[in-house]
């Protein structure tokens, strides 16, 4: 696939393969949908790890398995380059005005190193401790972030179905305790029906298994981590992966044959 004509028309150097961009950089950024995708990038043909050395900086800002990334940074190390794991937060709106979390996983004097690059796209940087810690704090956002998209839509679920209005619900929860970022703005896309993404179900599907892998691998229980991943299973098969996933709700109101847009 070509480069974006309009990344090329505002300076930026088309390179034939990683392995190049490699050679000519010195801090390398990797952001790809999975696990498999991050690791032909690094370690395919003329992959990364090629064209990598001693004072570059591999920076995967993916979000992927963390026990996959404990690997690769050990890979990377010996070609005498460093790796940071960089996953982020907030989306397609964060991502456009450069006010995305950025959890952070590596060494420290990479972490300074490449600083500067995380403050161009992100506000709350934290750098959360060795290779595969950034991982495993984006996987623990997408458990929370889940279930609290799941609770915001089983409440106007609930309300809704109850004869409320479920816009006036959402109105009156704002000023309590349960307020919330998703409560803002999935409850709104929830009730306008806009579930253009935004970040897909897809997606959320994929960092889910990853938090269910790890449970299995830790012996661990998440019950209500798997339970929203079945409410996004549902959503997947009427058609929905790639709806935002705030249209978790459309699982919901499919098992229940009612829609909340429908009873306004």
């Amino acid at each position: 696939m070509p480069p974006p004509a309009d990344l090329i028309a505002a300076g930026g150097v088309a390179l034939a393969n990683p392995k190049e961009v490699a050679q000519e950089a010195e801090f390398i950024i990797v952001m790809v949908p999975d696990t498999p995708q991050v690791d032909a990038v690094l370690f395919g043909e003329n992959g990364v790890a090629y064209g990598v050395g001693p004072n570059k900086v591999v920076i995967d800002m993916s979000s992927i398995s963390p026990t996959a990334t404990k690997a690769f940074a050990a890979k990377i190390k010996e070609t005498g380059a460093t790796y940071l794991d960089a996953p982020v937060s907030g989306g397609e709106v964060g991502a456009k005005a450069a006010t995305l979390s950025i959890m952070v996983g590596g060494c420290p004097n990479a972490f300074e190193r490449a600083l500067p690059l995380f403050q161009a796209m992100g506000k709350n940087i934290t750098r959360v401790g060795g290779s595969g810690d950034g991982q495993t704090a984006k996987v623990a956002n997408q458990i929370i972030v889940a279930l609290n998209i799941q609770a915001v839509a089983e409440a106007l679920l609930f309300a809704a179905k109850n004869g409320a209005d479920p816009a006036k619900v959402r109105e009156a929860l704002m000023g309590g305790f349960a307020s919330s970022k998703i409560l803002e703005v999935h409850g709104e896309r929830m009730i306008k029906g806009t579930f253009d993404p935004g970040f897909r179900i897809s997606l959320h599907q994929k960092d889910l298994n990853l938090a269910l892998q790890g449970a299995k691998e830790l012996n661990i229980n998440l019950p209500n981590t798997a339970n929203a991943q079945q409410v996004f299973s549902t959503c997947a098969a009427i058609g929905g992966a790639n709806w935002d996933h705030s249209a978790l709700i459309k699982g919901l109101e499919h098992m229940a044959n009612f829609s909340i847009r429908d009873a306004q």
